[in-house]
Order: C-alpha cells, then sequence, then structure tokens
C-alpha cells in the first residue's frame, strides 16, 4: 500500500483539523495515512513517500507557524533532494492580513520546488474571511484532486 504524509503546521488547530478530515478520502483511494502535526526532515526523508501532502496555516506576518519553523529550516539548510516527491498544498490564511495572505503555504510551496519536489495541480489557499471552516473547502478540493490527478491506486 503506497504511503500518504500529511504535514502540517498550525496555529490554532485548523490545519489540523484540514488533515484528520481529508485522511479517510485517501484511505479510501487506497493509502496508508500518516499525519505529522510537529514535522521533522526525518519524516519527510527517512521512510518511503509516495505522496505527501502540506497543510499549512500562516501567523499573521505571513511566516510559518512555530511547530513548522524546524522542520522548513532542515530543508532549506540541508537541501535534500526531493525530485521524487509529489506533493499537494492547502495553505489556511486571512486575506485581512493582505500581502501575507497564506505565507505559509506559498512559502513551504516554494522551498519544496526549489529542492525539486513537483506540486501536482494547484496549490488551494483556504481564507478565513470568506470559510471559517477549512475542511469545508478543502474536502472537495482533495477529492477533486484525487480524481484529477489520478491518484486512486485502488
Amino acid at each position: 500500500m503506497p504511503m500518504l504524509k500529511i504535514f502540517v503546521g498550525t496555529v490554532y488547530g485548523g490545519a489540523l483539523d484540514v488533515a484528520e478530515q481529508v485522511k479517510p478520502l485517501f484511505e479510501d483511494a487506497g493509502y496508508e495515512v500518516e499525519i505529522h502535526d510537529q514535522p521533522t526532515l526525518e519524516d519527510l526523508t527517512g521512510s518511503p513517500t509516495d505522496l505527501a501532502l502540506f497543510c499549512v496555516s500562516t501567523t499573521g506576518s505571513g511566516d510559518y507557524p512555530g511547530d513548522f519553523v524546524p522542520f522548513a529550516r532542515a530543508i532549506d539548510e540541508r537541501s535534500p533532494s526531493l525530485v521524487d516527491l509529489r506533493y499537494g498544498v492547502i495553505a489556511l490564511g486571512d486575506s485581512s492580513y493582505g500581502e501575507t495572505f497564506c505565507g505559509g503555504g506559498r512559502s513551504v510551496d516554494e522551498l519544496l520546488s526549489g529542492q525539486g519536489a513537483q506540486r501536482l495541480g494547484e496549490r488551494l489557499e483556504v481564507d478565513a474571511m470568506d470559510t471559517p471552516m477549512a475542511d469545508d473547502e478543502a474536502i472537495p478540493w482533495v477529492e477533486q484532486w484525487i480524481d484529477a490527478e489520478q491518484l486512486k491506486v485502488v
């Protein structure tokens, strides 16, 4: 069974909630799923990752949540080759913060692609101003992502 790892960076728990809500969709599509809510580089590179999903909130200043910073810093500093990694991004933010909207998700997307990883499809950006419950947008996006990228393995 292929492995999907969901890497979570959360401020108030919304990104973790999204990860928990979409997990069954991937299990139904034939994946073993691990959620890493305080991820480390070893979680990403230490064992096979057939597919990854990054659910990342953004602080008001556009930065990664505190629990996600060491993970992102390790990728940046150690520059692991991620050419075999296929991934998706669900970015959570609040458009009232202007230019920093979804900064955490946008930054991790740029960081991963810089290491050779391949994003599948478009990044989902969820605006808390429009969608108070991020899973209301994330669940249909994941369903469409699985179909559009032909990720179903069962």
